[in-house]
């Protein structure tokens, strides 16, 4: 991979009104030298981001505990905190491994929820963060955390009249990014692995559209399709066997599944309308796509055994780009709302749509692998920035980059 490219950058504009108060007490530093990372800051930025938690600023606490003994149940209650987390962070002789013991307390019940000694290397102490944020969140909500995960997405950068096209990776959070692939030509729709190991895409860079999967950690790429026409949204299924595909190679646009062992093709859709943008559910039975067969896009679902497409959306004229959510109860998709283009959720039988974001031009949504969040492209201040917005509506934040346009998100899935 090659060196830090842009990293995004954070501003959480709305958070839920049930949001839990939890106080994150910056940790001791009992090392005799600077830490790389401040790891009590990286874990409140975490909470605060998902909407559930609202954090209590340093400057209002009574008091700097850095472990359980130290905290005093009444002066959190009194400051309306549910919890409090406390920690330190040591070193071994060497200075070059570190020490962090942390613990989280429930202030109403005045116990100890959760709480470990965990070390890291120098370079590692901002995933160890991101490994407490994850065991916070879990302790409390009873959801598996996502800040451990990764974003890929798409930078756009203009120079005159040449652009640069990065495929880039980083922390949920946006931080420690990297590219995986750069181009003059476009880069579109990277789609993760099952196993986090690999990602598909589309290039453009032979001057017509290919699928490529790339392995993450060694870069090796390898082209899989180089059919005439559209070859286009690629999808993982969830054994990782097979890729949904959109191709035109027999003179219309339809959905494919392509075994990637054999090479071989299986034809999903069959009409004379545009069947694309095809998505797997998780037990892999079914899968939701656009179509325009009925004469504007809209939202289809099919059983991959009986092959009978059924329209799921009537609201709108414009409903496109369909993700499962991870349980298969829901569908996340982009709905044209009057002039402007939405997130919005609806049931997986097509019942009770509802739209998430307000922003204008919203696209491209995926799903936090726990289930909570959704990170999509849009919009601010007329350039490309990524946002993310829970499933319910109730918080959101947004994730522009400092150098070039961002698009064309996708979540990867949990990493261990």
């Amino acid at each position: 991979m090659q060196a830090v490219y842009a990293e995004l950058r954070i501003e959480i504009t709305k958070g839920s009104d049930d949001a839990v108060p939890i106080a994150v007490v910056p940790f001791t530093n009992r090392t005799n030298q600077a830490l790389p990372a401040d790891i009590a800051r990286i874990i409140d930025a975490n909470l605060l981001r998902s909407g559930d938690f609202v954090t209590l600023p340093t400057n209002k606490m009574l008091s700097l505990p850095d472990k359980s003994g130290d905290v005093y149940f009444r002066d959190w209650k009194m400051l309306g905190q549910s919890f409090v987390l406390v920690g330190q962070v040591s070193s071994d002789a060497a200075g070059r491994r570190f020490h962090v013991q942390y613990e989280l307390m429930d202030v109403y019940n005045q116990k100890r929820v959760v709480g470990e000694l965990i070390s890291s290397s120098t370079t590692g102490m901002r995933q160890l963060a991101h490994r407490i944020s994850d065991k916070i969140y879990e302790a409390i909500t009873g959801v598996r955390g996502a800040f451990s995960t990764k974003i890929a997405y798409v930078t756009l950068d203009l120079k005159g009249d040449d652009a640069e096209y990065r495929l880039q990776l980083a922390d949920a959070d946006g931080q420690r990014s990297k590219t995986l692939f750069k181009s003059a030509k476009p880069v579109l729709s990277p789609s993760w692995s099952n196993d986090a190991t690999r990602i598909a895409y589309v290039s453009f860079e032979s001057g017509r559209p290919a699928i490529y999967i790339q392995n993450i950690k060694t870069g090796k790429r390898k082209q899989i399709t180089n059919f005439r026409g559209l070859n286009s949204s690629p999808m993982w299924s969830p054994d990782d066997k097979k890729l949904l595909m959109t191709l035109s190679k027999d003179g219309n646009a339809e959905i494919y599944s392509y075994h990637i062992a054999s090479a071989s093709l299986d034809r999903l859709t069959n009409h004379y309308g545009i069947d694309t943008e095809g998505s797997w559910s998780r037990d892999g039975r079914r899968i939701v796509f656009t179509s325009d067969r009925s004469g504007t896009p809209q939202i289809y679902e099919m059983d991959l055994v009986e092959r009978r497409p059924e329209r799921l959306t009537f609201k709108g004229r414009y409903n496109a780009r369909p993700r499962f959510s991870y349980d298969g109860e829901k569908v996340y998709f982009v709905h044209k709302s009057t002039r402007d283009y939405h997130i919005a959720s609806m049931n997986a039988d097509g019942t009770d749509q509802y739209i998430l974001t307000d922003t204008p031009l919203d696209e491209s949504p995926s799903v936090s692998p726990n289930g909570r969040m959704i990170i999509y492209a849009t919009k601010r201040n007329g350039k490309g920035v990524l946002g993310v917005v829970s499933v319910d509506g109730d918080s959101k934040y947004f994730l522009p980059s400092s150098h070039g346009e961002v698009r064309e998100p996708s979540w990867s899935p949990f990493l261990n």
